[in-house]
């Protein structure tokens, strides 16, 4: 019984093959957009793009050329080609600025790049290009029913890119003065970090991490910049207090804020 389900199998294959094999050879383009409809509908994205790559230069100018060109898109993105996806999604939206699939390629424009965005320690490229893409839909589509769930991407995608800088932030404090002294480059992280994302979750790390690190630089500071320092340390005490009065580092920034006030002295 097994090989005869298998035999039958095999059989359903081959034919499969051989119709996809014929259409591919046809010069009927209607019947082959027809396949290519056929194919996408059945979720055989692979199939459905190979033919829709030939016939969208061919439907140019076309009753065709709109619909054939979305199709290719998500035919893409059906196969989680999401960079080719964004790609033919943005050229449908520019050919075709007041389409019937413009709102839609513009969301999956971005959506699919979300997707596809990387770990927070590699390359973020393609995660601006998610959020560039989903900021222009929001600017298109404001009311949108799929603009709730386009903003809160933003969101996690900004949290993604300060996490990044949050990465960085502690590996220059840990670098410490390992080639080089690393905690101005921790500060100067950290503050724009804070500039570009003021509303990240991880505030309050990157706010820690500064007063630890101007902590460290009076530390090893010659004489010269050894007041400015100690006055950075209480300012950025006082920065800290003043958002996070009850905050899970009161106690450390505390003992910081104490060491650098005993040692400032009235000549600046």
């Amino acid at each position: 019984m097994k090989k005869v389900v298998f035999f039958l199998m095999m059989i359903g294959l081959l034919s499969s093959c051989g119709e996809y094999n014929n259409v591919l050879k046809s010069t009927d383009y209607e019947l082959k957009y027809s396949y290519a409809k056929k194919y996408f509908n059945e979720k055989k994205y692979a199939r459905a793009a190979t033919l829709l790559d030939e016939l969208v230069t061919i439907f140019k100018g076309t009753a065709y050329a709109e619909e054939s060109l979305y199709l290719l898109a998500q035919s893409y993105y059906g196969q989680e080609d999401y960079q080719t996806a964004s790609q033919y999604f943005e050229t449908y939206y520019t050919t075709y600025p007041r389409g019937e699939f413009t709102e839609l390629a513009r969301f999956y424009s971005g959506y699919g790049l979300y997707l596809d965005s990387p770990d927070p320690r590699l390359d973020q490229t393609q995660t601006y290009e998610a959020i560039e893409q989903l900021q222009l839909y929001m600017e298109y589509y404001p009311q949108s029913e799929r603009a709730a769930q386009a903003q809160e991407i933003l969101f996690e995608l900004q949290e993604k890119l300060a996490y990044k800088e949050l990465l960085a932030t502690r590996l220059y404090f840990n670098l410490g003065t390992y080639m080089g002294n690393n905690y101005l480059s921790s500060v100067i992280t950290a503050q724009n970090a804070l500039k570009n994302y003021p509303y990240t979750k991880y505030r309050e790390e990157f706010m820690i991490l500064m007063i630890r690190s101007r902590y460290e630089l009076a530390l090893v500071s010659v004489d010269e910049k050894l007041q400015g320092r100690y006055r950075d340390v209480v300012d950025e005490y006082y920065n800290y207090m003043n958002e996070y009065p009850e905050g899970k580092y009161v106690k450390e920034v505390q003992r910081y804020f104490d060491y650098a006030n005993a040692r400032i002295t009235d000549v600046y």
